[in-house]
């Protein structure tokens, strides 16, 4: 943790305040009402702690938006930055530089070898933009199907493919997006009662859905390998294999969202390695440099790469594979892979956080439910245990949940927060005394003080 003197203190006091009131002044918020936020100022930030406008600590259990994989300001990350500056800060894409060719060596490297190829975005949401385009281009149909309860981005087709209520208000009707239900045991829209009968129930749905829409209609299946924001509700191994079934039954692109999973979150480098599946397109973001430098891509098949050949493909931007954003992704990879990032993930989620949670689902009236792997888990809090009402109503918030995160926070915990959810996903390097500290404070706020 880092340390300040009074006098530090008085200097981060000073730039925190101006920087809240230009904020409140100029900047354009995402998702809010813009009168009603008082956003917190992050004045610095270190390994798995950020520090506010009075330099106080708190412990990152939201790695920002599940992004920051390997902390802040790894030095070896920001190291590369400035070492990237000092020979080349931006390029035209039709070139080739050294950032961009590694960076792309090492993100396939550490996939299928039928994915060997990557297109480079800006970001997980424009991932998904070129990712869907591809699909249409390469089968020549347009529809694209997703499952309610997801997230796949911002701009025009990716929140329209989304299954959350951030597309209700930018639904337009006629982007060409059908949505279905997926695997949520705990939650099930299919009456089931074990795993087994959730999941086939629910590729039977899936299959009914995809022959009423019609196939020769459906270009892709776009699918978070295990949702995030929605919920990481952990499928099965026999569902994800179902839909890879159906995707080559029926001449469909298979997309895997991995822009939150994928990069060690899951315990895995990608999380669709759980289940024993390859998809067609892989898209990334958030993780591959955690977030230090805006980058996303795209990973492809052999068949869509062979699609585009001979035949130019139309799309394309301005910072596609930036050399400083490349150098951070291939300082984040090797700082990762050198330092065991996804091992340590694996192992705190299977020894620590899980064990741990389970004790506090037990302990809590409030816990419904706790689900995850490696650093990746959420909390179902819920007014009864045996209604499993939501503490607060799907696309809000309450009195309630309020309650509980002022709690979180008021012990120095910065929790990642979704309607009636609270996430446990701090990043994959924090150590385990850091982990178990967080927890503590987790276990207080929804054991001693309901």
């Amino acid at each position: 943790m880092l340390e300040f003197t009074e006098d530090e203190l008085e200097d981060i006091r000073a730039e925190s305040q101006r920087a809240y009131d230009l904020d409140r002044a100029h900047v354009f918020h995402s998702w809010s009402a813009q009168k009603q936020i008082t956003p917190m100022v992050v004045s610095r930030a270190a390994g798995s702690y950020v520090y506010d406008g009075d330099g106080r600590p708190f412990l990152d259990f939201s790695s920002q938006l599940v992004n920051t994989n390997i902390g802040h300001q790894h030095p070896k990350v920001v190291q590369a930055i400035k070492d990237q500056a000092d020979v080349l800060c931006t390029i035209n894409p039709a070139h080739a530089n050294d950032k961009r060719s590694e960076s792309a060596r090492l993100i396939t490297e550490r996939l299928p070898q039928n994915l060997n190829r990557v297109f480079f975005t800006n970001g997980g949401a424009d991932a998904i933009e070129h990712a869907v385009r591809m699909a249409r281009l390469h089968t020549g149909k347009r529809k694209v199907l997703s499952r309610y309860r997801s997230y796949h981005g911002g701009t025009e087709q990716a929140i329209n493919i989304t299954g959350d209520p951030r597309r209700f208000r930018n639904d337009v009707g006629d982007a060409g997006t059908v949505h279905f239900f997926g695997p949520f045991l705990y939650r099930s829209e299919f009456h089931a009662t074990t795993q087994e009968e959730e999941t086939q129930r629910a590729l039977t749905h899936l299959r009914r859905t995809i022959e009423l829409e019609g196939p020769q209609t459906i270009a892709a299946i776009v699918l978070e390998s295990i949702p995030g924001t929605a919920g990481i509700m952990m499928p099965t191994p026999q569902y994800m294999q179902g839909v890879r079934a159906l995707c080559d039954e029926f001449d469909i692109v298979y997309i895997a969202d991995e822009v939150m999973a994928g990069f060690g979150r899951s315990g895995r480098w990608f999380a669709f390695e759980h289940f024993d599946v390859e998809p067609d397109l892989v898209t990334f973001a958030k993780g591959v440099n955690s977030g230090y430098i805006p980058l996303g891509g795209v990973a492809i098949s052999d068949a869509i790469y062979d699609t585009f050949a001979d035949v130019a493909y139309p799309g394309g931007l301005t910072y596609s594979g930036h050399p400083l954003a490349a150098a951070s992704a291939v300082a984040t990879i090797t700082a990762m892979e050198e330092e065991r990032m996804v091992e340590n993930a694996r192992t705190l989620g299977e020894e620590v956080a899980g064990p741990r949670l389970r004790e506090i689902a037990q302990a809590s009236p409030l816990v419904g439910e706790v689900r995850g792997t490696g650093m990746f888990w959420a909390i179902e809090l819920v007014k009864d245990k045996e209604t499993r009402e939501p503490l607060a109503p799907y696309g809000g918030s309450s009195p309630e949940m309020n309650e509980v995160v002022s709690r979180i926070k008021g012990e120095g915990v910065l929790p990642f927060v979704n309607f009636n959810r609270i996430h446990v996903v701090p990043p994959l390097n924090i150590t385990e005394a850091d982990l178990r500290k967080g927890l503590d404070v987790l276990e207080r706020a929804l054991t001693e003080a309901v």
